[in-house]
Protein backbone atom coordinates (compact mmCIF):
# COMPACT_ATOMS: atom_id res chain seq x y z
CA UNK A 1 0.00 0.00 0.00
CA UNK A 2 1.08 3.72 -0.63
CA UNK A 3 1.72 6.07 2.07
CA UNK A 4 1.55 9.76 0.86
CA UNK A 5 3.87 12.31 2.26
CA UNK A 6 2.78 15.82 1.42
CA UNK A 7 6.18 17.97 1.78
CA UNK A 8 4.32 21.06 1.67
CA UNK A 9 2.03 20.29 5.02
CA UNK A 10 4.89 20.63 6.73
CA UNK A 11 5.64 23.63 8.69
CA UNK A 12 9.28 23.34 9.50
CA UNK A 13 11.74 21.37 7.63
CA UNK A 14 15.44 20.63 9.46
CA UNK A 15 18.08 19.29 8.04
CA UNK A 16 21.86 17.49 8.91
CA UNK A 17 25.03 18.90 8.14
CA UNK A 18 27.54 15.55 6.84
CA UNK A 19 26.97 14.03 4.00
CA UNK A 20 23.49 15.84 3.56
CA UNK A 21 23.42 19.22 3.16
CA UNK A 22 27.40 19.08 2.85
CA UNK A 23 28.30 16.50 0.37
CA UNK A 24 31.86 15.71 1.13
CA UNK A 25 34.24 14.31 -1.96
CA UNK A 26 34.62 10.54 -0.37
CA UNK A 27 37.81 9.85 -1.98
CA UNK A 28 39.66 12.05 -0.44
CA UNK A 29 37.75 12.11 2.79
CA UNK A 30 37.34 8.33 3.16
CA UNK A 31 41.23 7.91 2.92
CA UNK A 32 41.98 11.53 5.48
CA UNK A 33 39.35 9.62 8.26
CA UNK A 34 41.02 6.37 7.45
CA UNK A 35 44.75 7.73 7.49
CA UNK A 36 43.77 9.88 10.52
CA UNK A 37 42.50 6.54 12.67
CA UNK A 38 45.60 4.06 11.55
CA UNK A 39 48.18 6.68 12.38
CA UNK A 40 47.00 7.51 15.81
CA UNK A 41 47.04 3.53 16.49
CA UNK A 42 50.24 2.92 14.85
CA UNK A 43 52.19 5.50 16.92
CA UNK A 44 50.34 5.55 19.97
CA UNK A 45 49.08 1.98 20.52
CA UNK A 46 51.44 0.05 18.71
CA UNK A 47 49.58 -1.60 15.80
CA UNK A 48 51.32 -2.82 12.55
CA UNK A 49 52.92 -0.43 10.67
CA UNK A 50 50.95 -2.77 7.66
CA UNK A 51 47.84 -0.65 8.77
CA UNK A 52 49.09 2.52 7.07
CA UNK A 53 49.55 0.99 3.81
CA UNK A 54 45.86 0.84 2.14
CA UNK A 55 45.67 -0.82 -1.50
CA UNK A 56 43.00 0.35 -4.32
CA UNK A 57 41.35 -3.09 -3.73
CA UNK A 58 41.26 -2.87 -0.22
CA UNK A 59 38.28 -0.13 -0.31
CA UNK A 60 36.16 -2.58 -1.92
CA UNK A 61 35.49 -3.93 1.94
CA UNK A 62 33.29 -0.62 2.97
CA UNK A 63 29.79 -1.24 2.41
CA UNK A 64 26.96 0.39 4.16
CA UNK A 65 24.58 -2.03 6.76
CA UNK A 66 27.53 -3.75 8.35
CA UNK A 67 27.37 -5.40 11.64
CA UNK A 68 30.88 -5.62 13.32
CA UNK A 69 30.94 -8.71 16.02
CA UNK A 70 33.47 -6.85 18.24
CA UNK A 71 34.27 -10.24 20.32
CA UNK A 72 35.04 -12.35 17.29
CA UNK A 73 36.22 -9.89 14.50
CA UNK A 74 33.36 -11.04 11.98
CA UNK A 75 31.66 -8.74 10.08
CA UNK A 76 27.78 -9.67 9.50
CA UNK A 77 25.34 -8.54 6.40
CA UNK A 78 22.05 -9.51 7.98
CA UNK A 79 18.38 -9.69 6.36
CA UNK A 80 15.03 -8.20 7.76
CA UNK A 81 14.77 -11.39 10.25
CA UNK A 82 18.14 -11.67 11.46
CA UNK A 83 19.34 -14.34 9.16
CA UNK A 84 23.17 -13.92 8.21
CA UNK A 85 23.65 -13.30 4.93
CA UNK A 86 27.18 -12.42 3.92
CA UNK A 87 29.86 -12.61 6.95
CA UNK A 88 33.43 -11.96 7.16
CA UNK A 89 36.41 -12.55 9.51
CA UNK A 90 38.31 -9.33 8.97
CA UNK A 91 38.71 -8.88 5.48
CA UNK A 92 38.63 -12.24 4.48
CA UNK A 93 34.96 -13.92 3.44
CA UNK A 94 33.74 -16.72 5.25
CA UNK A 95 31.86 -19.71 3.71
CA UNK A 96 28.53 -20.75 4.16
CA UNK A 97 29.68 -23.60 6.30
CA UNK A 98 32.25 -21.38 8.00
CA UNK A 99 28.79 -19.09 8.53
CA UNK A 100 26.91 -22.21 9.78
CA UNK A 101 29.78 -23.55 12.30
CA UNK A 102 30.04 -20.20 13.85
CA UNK A 103 26.70 -18.68 14.09
CA UNK A 104 24.33 -22.27 14.23
CA UNK A 105 21.11 -21.62 11.68
CA UNK A 106 23.13 -18.21 10.32
CA UNK A 107 20.95 -16.44 13.24
CA UNK A 108 23.09 -13.56 14.71
CA UNK A 109 22.32 -13.74 18.93
CA UNK A 110 22.70 -10.31 19.28
CA UNK A 111 20.29 -9.44 16.66
CA UNK A 112 16.99 -8.83 19.06
CA UNK A 113 18.69 -5.73 21.01
CA UNK A 114 20.28 -4.68 17.11
CA UNK A 115 16.71 -4.75 15.57
CA UNK A 116 15.63 -2.48 18.21
CA UNK A 117 18.29 0.19 17.51
CA UNK A 118 20.20 -0.38 20.09
CA UNK A 119 23.17 0.17 17.59
CA UNK A 120 26.09 1.01 20.01
CA UNK A 121 27.31 -1.89 22.51
CA UNK A 122 29.76 -3.12 24.11
CA UNK A 123 29.47 -6.28 22.06
CA UNK A 124 28.60 -5.04 18.20
CA UNK A 125 28.58 -1.58 16.14
CA UNK A 126 27.09 -1.25 13.13
CA UNK A 127 28.45 0.68 10.37
CA UNK A 128 25.79 2.82 8.46
CA UNK A 129 27.03 6.11 7.00
CA UNK A 130 30.21 7.60 4.92
CA UNK A 131 31.73 8.98 8.15
CA UNK A 132 31.93 5.47 9.56
CA UNK A 133 33.47 3.26 6.74
CA UNK A 134 36.95 4.22 6.62
CA UNK A 135 36.51 3.02 10.16
CA UNK A 136 35.14 -0.76 9.27
CA UNK A 137 37.78 -1.23 6.85
CA UNK A 138 40.72 -0.44 9.40
CA UNK A 139 39.23 -2.85 11.91
CA UNK A 140 38.65 -5.46 9.51
CA UNK A 141 42.53 -5.04 8.51
CA UNK A 142 43.36 -4.93 12.62
CA UNK A 143 41.25 -8.13 12.89
CA UNK A 144 43.46 -9.56 9.74
CA UNK A 145 46.94 -8.21 11.40
CA UNK A 146 45.97 -9.65 15.30
CA UNK A 147 45.46 -12.96 13.42
CA UNK A 148 48.87 -13.10 11.86
CA UNK A 149 49.92 -14.35 15.38
CA UNK A 150 47.24 -16.75 15.88
CA UNK A 151 43.69 -16.69 15.68
CA UNK A 152 42.47 -14.58 19.26
CA UNK A 153 39.38 -16.11 21.25
CA UNK A 154 37.99 -12.94 21.99
CA UNK A 155 39.58 -9.72 20.29
CA UNK A 156 40.11 -6.42 22.81
CA UNK A 157 41.11 -3.57 19.75
CA UNK A 158 37.98 -2.17 20.08
CA UNK A 159 38.79 0.28 22.85
CA UNK A 160 41.74 1.85 20.96
CA UNK A 161 39.66 2.66 18.18
CA UNK A 162 37.70 4.37 19.89
CA UNK A 163 40.53 6.34 21.64
CA UNK A 164 41.46 7.27 17.98
CA UNK A 165 37.95 8.24 17.28
CA UNK A 166 38.23 10.67 20.43
CA UNK A 167 41.56 11.80 20.09
CA UNK A 168 40.41 13.43 16.57
CA UNK A 169 37.00 14.09 16.85
CA UNK A 170 36.86 15.54 19.99
CA UNK A 171 35.19 18.92 20.52
CA UNK A 172 38.06 20.86 21.17
CA UNK A 173 40.09 19.04 18.37
CA UNK A 174 39.22 21.69 15.55
CA UNK A 175 40.19 24.39 18.20
CA UNK A 176 43.52 23.37 19.34
CA UNK A 177 44.67 22.19 15.80
CA UNK A 178 45.29 18.89 17.32
CA UNK A 179 44.62 14.95 15.93
CA UNK A 180 45.05 15.06 12.02
CA UNK A 181 42.11 15.16 10.31
CA UNK A 182 40.61 18.77 11.72
CA UNK A 183 43.90 20.29 10.71
CA UNK A 184 43.66 18.99 7.30
CA UNK A 185 39.94 19.74 6.57
CA UNK A 186 40.67 23.35 7.82
CA UNK A 187 44.06 23.66 5.07
CA UNK A 188 42.26 22.81 2.32
CA UNK A 189 38.51 22.55 2.69
CA UNK A 190 38.14 22.32 -0.77
CA UNK A 191 39.92 19.29 -1.42
CA UNK A 192 37.31 17.56 0.37
CA UNK A 193 34.01 19.16 0.37
CA UNK A 194 31.41 20.37 -2.35
CA UNK A 195 29.95 23.26 -2.50
CA UNK A 196 26.58 23.04 -2.89
CA UNK A 197 24.96 24.01 -6.21
CA UNK A 198 22.56 27.13 -6.67
CA UNK A 199 19.66 24.71 -7.68
CA UNK A 200 20.05 23.93 -3.48
CA UNK A 201 20.38 27.27 -2.41
CA UNK A 202 17.15 28.65 -4.63
CA UNK A 203 15.36 25.39 -3.13
CA UNK A 204 15.96 26.44 0.52
CA UNK A 205 15.49 30.09 0.03
CA UNK A 206 12.09 28.66 -1.70
CA UNK A 207 10.99 27.10 1.58
CA UNK A 208 11.81 30.39 3.49
CA UNK A 209 9.99 32.04 1.34
CA UNK A 210 6.86 29.97 1.54
CA UNK A 211 7.38 30.59 5.32
CA UNK A 212 8.64 27.10 6.11
CA UNK A 213 10.93 27.04 9.83
CA UNK A 214 14.74 26.06 8.94
CA UNK A 215 16.10 23.78 11.02
CA UNK A 216 19.99 22.82 11.08
CA UNK A 217 20.69 20.14 13.55
CA UNK A 218 24.27 18.45 13.59
CA UNK A 219 26.50 16.78 15.93
CA UNK A 220 29.06 18.87 14.84
CA UNK A 221 31.12 21.18 16.75
CA UNK A 222 30.02 24.92 16.31
CA UNK A 223 33.23 25.66 15.02
CA UNK A 224 33.42 22.90 12.32
CA UNK A 225 29.84 23.66 11.47
CA UNK A 226 30.68 27.33 10.22
CA UNK A 227 33.80 25.95 8.36
CA UNK A 228 31.66 23.90 6.45
CA UNK A 229 28.89 26.29 5.90
CA UNK A 230 30.60 28.76 4.69
CA UNK A 231 32.24 26.81 2.22
CA UNK A 232 29.30 24.75 1.06
CA UNK A 233 26.65 28.10 1.22
CA UNK A 234 28.83 31.07 1.73
CA UNK A 235 29.47 33.62 4.46
CA UNK A 236 26.14 34.17 4.13
CA UNK A 237 24.99 30.52 5.64
CA UNK A 238 23.23 31.79 8.48
CA UNK A 239 20.20 33.46 6.54
CA UNK A 240 18.79 30.35 5.26
CA UNK A 241 18.16 28.85 8.82
CA UNK A 242 15.98 30.36 11.36
CA UNK A 243 17.41 27.67 14.10
CA UNK A 244 21.04 26.16 14.01
CA UNK A 245 21.88 23.62 17.07
CA UNK A 246 25.39 22.30 17.04
CA UNK A 247 26.51 19.41 19.09
CA UNK A 248 23.65 17.88 19.12
CA UNK A 249 24.57 14.40 20.20
CA UNK A 250 22.35 12.48 17.91
CA UNK A 251 20.86 10.20 18.67
CA UNK A 252 20.44 11.77 21.81
CA UNK A 253 19.03 15.21 21.14
CA UNK A 254 15.36 13.07 20.05
CA UNK A 255 15.54 10.49 22.95
CA UNK A 256 16.91 11.98 25.71
CA UNK A 257 14.59 14.37 27.83
CA UNK A 258 14.95 18.11 28.78
CA UNK A 259 16.75 17.79 32.18
CA UNK A 260 19.31 15.12 30.56
CA UNK A 261 19.92 17.54 27.69
CA UNK A 262 19.47 21.13 27.85
CA UNK A 263 19.80 23.78 25.47
CA UNK A 264 23.13 25.92 25.94
CA UNK A 265 23.74 29.43 24.11
CA UNK A 266 27.46 29.89 22.43
CA UNK A 267 29.82 32.79 22.87
CA UNK A 268 32.48 32.62 20.39
CA UNK A 269 32.07 28.68 20.20
CA UNK A 270 31.74 28.19 23.42
CA UNK A 271 28.99 26.65 25.63
CA UNK A 272 27.30 28.63 28.14
CA UNK A 273 24.70 27.67 31.00
CA UNK A 274 22.33 25.43 30.53
CA UNK A 275 18.75 27.33 29.16
CA UNK A 276 15.90 26.31 31.06
CA UNK A 277 13.64 26.51 27.48
CA UNK A 278 14.25 27.70 24.18
CA UNK A 279 12.47 30.96 23.48
CA UNK A 280 14.29 32.41 20.61
CA UNK A 281 15.51 31.23 16.89
CA UNK A 282 19.31 31.47 16.83
CA UNK A 283 22.02 29.30 17.60
CA UNK A 284 22.38 27.09 20.05
CA UNK A 285 24.39 23.66 21.34
CA UNK A 286 23.50 20.01 22.47
CA UNK A 287 19.26 20.48 23.32
CA UNK A 288 16.55 18.35 22.98
CA UNK A 289 13.67 17.72 20.69
CA UNK A 290 11.03 18.60 22.79
CA UNK A 291 12.37 21.92 23.84
CA UNK A 292 13.10 22.57 20.09
CA UNK A 293 8.84 21.62 19.10
CA UNK A 294 7.97 23.85 21.94
CA UNK A 295 9.64 26.84 20.34
CA UNK A 296 8.15 25.33 17.21
CA UNK A 297 4.90 25.76 18.25
CA UNK A 298 5.11 29.30 19.18
CA UNK A 299 7.02 30.35 15.78
CA UNK A 300 4.25 28.50 13.45
CA UNK A 301 0.98 29.59 15.26
CA UNK A 302 0.20 25.72 15.23
CA UNK A 303 -0.45 23.88 18.36
CA UNK A 304 0.87 20.25 16.91
CA UNK A 305 3.19 21.68 13.61
CA UNK A 306 4.47 19.28 11.15
CA UNK A 307 8.08 18.55 10.83
CA UNK A 308 10.36 16.73 8.51
CA UNK A 309 13.97 16.08 8.83
CA UNK A 310 16.70 14.99 5.80
CA UNK A 311 19.27 12.89 7.13
CA UNK A 312 22.22 10.32 6.01
CA UNK A 313 22.42 8.02 9.09
CA UNK A 314 19.62 5.61 10.11
CA UNK A 315 20.96 5.30 13.89
CA UNK A 316 21.13 9.09 14.44
CA UNK A 317 18.62 10.64 12.28
CA UNK A 318 16.04 8.46 10.49
CA UNK A 319 15.29 5.90 13.38
CA UNK A 320 15.10 8.56 16.43
CA UNK A 321 13.27 11.50 14.83
CA UNK A 322 10.78 9.45 13.63
CA UNK A 323 10.17 6.89 16.40
CA UNK A 324 10.81 8.98 19.40
CA UNK A 325 9.17 12.78 17.66
CA UNK A 326 7.04 11.05 15.52
CA UNK A 327 8.66 13.78 12.86
CA UNK A 328 8.76 12.81 8.80
CA UNK A 329 12.11 11.46 7.98
CA UNK A 330 13.47 12.17 4.77
CA UNK A 331 16.57 9.43 4.09
CA UNK A 332 19.60 10.61 1.95
CA UNK A 333 20.91 7.70 0.59
CA UNK A 334 23.14 7.86 -2.67
CA UNK A 335 22.79 3.46 -3.16
CA UNK A 336 19.63 4.91 -4.47
CA UNK A 337 21.56 5.94 -7.80
CA UNK A 338 22.68 2.37 -8.38
CA UNK A 339 25.71 0.88 -9.72
CA UNK A 340 28.04 3.87 -9.35
CA UNK A 341 27.69 4.66 -5.47
CA UNK A 342 29.23 3.43 -2.16
CA UNK A 343 32.95 3.96 -1.59
CA UNK A 344 35.93 5.26 -3.97
CA UNK A 345 38.37 2.65 -6.21
CA UNK A 346 41.61 4.51 -5.36
CA UNK A 347 44.26 4.49 -8.07
CA UNK A 348 47.20 4.67 -5.98
CA UNK A 349 48.66 2.56 -2.98
CA UNK A 350 51.86 4.05 -1.95
CA UNK A 351 52.56 3.65 2.30
CA UNK A 352 51.90 7.09 4.50
CA UNK A 353 54.75 6.78 5.98
CA UNK A 354 56.34 7.14 2.31
CA UNK A 355 54.34 10.41 1.45
CA UNK A 356 54.51 13.84 2.44
CA UNK A 357 51.75 15.02 4.76
CA UNK A 358 49.13 14.61 2.53
CA UNK A 359 50.80 15.80 -0.29
CA UNK A 360 50.22 14.91 -3.98
CA UNK A 361 47.30 14.20 -6.16
CA UNK A 362 44.47 12.29 -5.11
CA UNK A 363 42.00 11.80 -8.39
CA UNK A 364 38.50 11.93 -8.03
CA UNK A 365 37.58 7.96 -8.25
CA UNK A 366 34.70 6.54 -9.45
CA UNK A 367 32.64 4.79 -6.93
CA UNK A 368 31.30 1.11 -7.21
CA UNK A 369 29.18 -1.53 -5.57
CA UNK A 370 30.97 -3.49 -3.10
CA UNK A 371 31.85 -6.80 -5.08
CA UNK A 372 32.81 -8.37 -1.29
CA UNK A 373 28.81 -7.67 0.06
CA UNK A 374 26.61 -6.91 -2.65
CA UNK A 375 23.49 -4.92 -3.17
CA UNK A 376 22.82 -2.41 0.01
CA UNK A 377 19.12 -3.61 -0.35
CA UNK A 378 18.87 -7.13 -1.35
CA UNK A 379 20.80 -10.64 -1.20
CA UNK A 380 19.99 -14.14 -1.69
CA UNK A 381 20.16 -17.10 0.93
CA UNK A 382 20.06 -20.94 0.42
CA UNK A 383 16.60 -22.69 0.69
CA UNK A 384 16.92 -24.99 3.74
CA UNK A 385 15.01 -27.44 1.66
CA UNK A 386 15.17 -27.16 -1.72
CA UNK A 387 18.80 -25.77 -1.91
CA UNK A 388 17.43 -22.78 -4.00
CA UNK A 389 18.54 -19.42 -3.27
CA UNK A 390 16.30 -17.07 -2.05
CA UNK A 391 15.68 -13.57 -2.82
CA UNK A 392 15.45 -11.18 0.39
CA UNK A 393 15.54 -7.57 1.55
CA UNK A 394 18.24 -6.70 4.08
CA UNK A 395 17.65 -5.66 7.55
CA UNK A 396 19.10 -2.07 6.57
CA UNK A 397 16.20 -2.23 3.79
CA UNK A 398 13.53 -3.09 5.68
CA UNK A 399 14.52 -0.12 8.34
CA UNK A 400 14.45 2.10 5.51
CA UNK A 401 10.31 0.99 4.80
CA UNK A 402 9.59 0.92 8.48
CA UNK A 403 11.26 4.50 9.70
CA UNK A 404 11.58 6.65 6.64
CA UNK A 405 9.19 8.48 4.83
CA UNK A 406 11.34 8.47 1.35
CA UNK A 407 14.28 7.95 0.42
CA UNK A 408 16.32 10.42 -1.92
CA UNK A 409 20.12 9.92 -3.55
CA UNK A 410 20.89 13.35 -2.35
CA UNK A 411 19.63 16.97 -1.51
CA UNK A 412 20.40 18.38 -5.23
CA UNK A 413 17.86 15.47 -6.48
CA UNK A 414 14.82 16.79 -4.64
CA UNK A 415 15.89 20.19 -5.25
CA UNK A 416 16.37 20.26 -8.85
CA UNK A 417 12.55 18.74 -8.86
CA UNK A 418 11.66 21.63 -6.47
CA UNK A 419 12.94 24.36 -8.28
CA UNK A 420 10.87 23.91 -10.89
CA UNK A 421 7.57 23.96 -8.83
CA UNK A 422 6.39 25.92 -6.50
CA UNK A 423 6.67 24.17 -2.86
CA UNK A 424 3.38 24.58 -1.76
CA UNK A 425 2.20 22.60 -5.00
CA UNK A 426 5.08 19.61 -4.45
CA UNK A 427 3.59 15.82 -3.31
CA UNK A 428 6.22 13.36 -2.92
CA UNK A 429 4.85 10.10 -2.84
CA UNK A 430 6.72 6.87 -1.50
CA UNK A 431 5.69 3.22 -2.30
CA UNK A 432 6.31 1.27 0.32
CA UNK A 433 5.50 -2.58 0.74
CA UNK A 434 2.85 -3.49 3.56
Amino acid sequence: MSRPFCLAECEAVGFDLDHTLCRYNLPQSARLIYDSFARYLVTEKGYDKELLTVTPESWDFCCKGLALDLEDGNFLKLAGDGTILRASHGTKSMTPEEILETYGRREWKHFKTFSGMVSRSAKYYFYDNYFDLPGALLCARIVDCLDQCGRQPKYNFWKDVIAAIQHNYKTSAFKENCGTYFPEVKNDPAKYLQRCPESVKKWLRQLKNAGKVLLLITSSHSDYCRLLCEHILGNDFAEFFDIVITNALKPGFFSQTPNQRPFRSLENDEEQEALPSLDKPGWYSQGNATHLYELLKKMTGKPAPKVVYFGDSMHSDIFPASHYSNWETVFVLEELRGDEVMMPLETESEPLEKKGKYEGHHPKAPYSVSKQWGSFFVDSIPGLETGEEILTNTWSCKCISAYSSIGIPSIEAIAAICSNFNVEHLWLLLQSSG
